[in-house]
């Protein structure tokens, strides 16, 4: 008997991951706030209601029958009950819980011997001061929020001392900035018996301002080296937190040729989306098989590949309007997929374009054609 599958979160992570549902006609209810998210017109069943509080989610997991997540700001003691009363929660609560606070996730990183940048915890703004005064050395550096932060919102830069001001008055963690040559990423998937498949290594740029994923390119440009070292850092991480599901490991590639954790999501993943069109797995599918238990499938790259996010345009807010749609379908090797949100806002995600060419010359010059010629506005 096919079981039924709980998500919590509608947004776009879910709607890409029923849409690999499809295919083996999987039973899906979906909870998620916002009573027009993306998944609601999909799913098997549809409730509105909060994600952080107890009773909801708890109340939501006793319909079904394996519970997943496509978004960490969950209430993990609602997941530890029901986990506790023999529901299948995967990813498990306790690694969730350890991921959606960034000050225990990178302890995790220490306790288990993974790299990652040098990091001091902090309470509140004057242990930043305090850090500084007694390690001038350590900056510059980057504030993070313990909890909460997402999509480039919980991160401030602290060039100096002088700059401790701007860290947040909150629980975070002061981690020294790394001078790195290249962002990489590793979408790891793990099932119950223990089974690790990797995605290949891809190289992200990230938007200078949004500090989140402006395009990708997979495979990244790196040695064969590098590449088996990111591989086996991101199987590391998998097996050390015991997930079973997705694992996306954000690396960074120093310029002294070192590879270091930058964080993790337990959930299918921006650096991954590519693979719909481009891998003979997707990570939407890999992520069923995962948490299913099923035999994990090949991960094999067709071809060489681009992601290109898909953002709302600065000074536009109201019901989305894409721009430039029919010229960019008549770029061969051109996927386009949008989000399903009716309301765009300045730099909203709407969607991503996935660009595939067997040249890595034409690859580039595909992906900046689709920077310039598609743009998400307001009607």
């Amino acid at each position: 008997m096919t079981p039924t599958i709980g998500i919590l979160g509608g947004g776009q992570l879910g709607l890409m991951l029923l849409q690999a549902s499809i295919d083996w006609n999987l039973r899906v209810h979906i909870l998620d706030p916002d009573a027009e998210a993306p998944c609601r017109h999909l799913c098997t069943q549809f409730t509105q209601g909060s994600l952080t509080d107890y009773d909801t989610v708890y109340q939501f997991g006793q319909a079904v029958d394996v519970l997943t997540i496509e978004i960490e700001r969950v209430n993990v003691e609602a997941l530890e009950a029901l986990e506790r009363e023999g529901k299948r929660v995967f990813p498990q609560p306790s690694v969730i819980r350890i991921i959606q606070d960034k000050r225990l996730q990178k302890q995790f990183y220490r306790d288990h011997n993974l790299p990652t940048a040098d990091f001091i915890l902090t309470e509140n703004r004057a242990d930043v001061a305090l850090a500084g005064n007694q390690q001038p050395d350590f900056f510059p550096a980057f504030h993070k929020l313990g909890r909460d932060g997402y999509d480039g919102r919980g991160v401030q830069q602290i060039k100096s001392v002088a700059d401790a001001g701007k860290a947040f008055d909150a629980p975070g963690v002061l981690e020294k900035a790394v001078d790195f040559e290249k962002e990489l990423a590793v979408i790891v998937a793990r099932n119950e018996r223990g089974d690790v498949q990797t995605f290949p290594t891809v190289e992200m740029v990230f938007h200078p301002e949004l500090n989140l994923v402006d395009y990708l390119f997979a495979p990244a440009e790196i040695s064969k080296k590098i590449d088996q070292q990111a591989q086996a850092i991101a199987r590391q991480t998998a097996d050390a937190f015991g997930i079973v599901g997705l694992l996306a490991v954000e690396l960074f590639l120093t310029k002294s040729g070192e590879i270091l954790i930058n964080e993790v999501a337990p959930r299918p993943h921006n650096s991954g989306h590519h693979t719909m069109r481009a891998n003979v797995t997707s990570q939407f599918e890999q992520h069923w098989r995962a948490i299913l238990n099923y035999p994990l499938g090949d991960t094999t790259a067709y071809q060489p590949a681009a992601m290109v996010n898909l953002l709302g345009e600065d000074g536009h807010t109201g019901p989305a309007v894409y721009e430039g749609l029919e010229e960019l379908l008549a770029i061969s090797g051109v996927f386009p997929f949008f989000y399903g949100k009716a309301i765009t806002k300045p730099f909203r995600k709407m969607g991503h374009v996935t660009v595939m060419d067997n040249s890595l010359d034409t690859l580039r010059s595909k992906v900046e054609e689709v920077q310039k010629g598609i743009r998400v506005i307001s009607m």
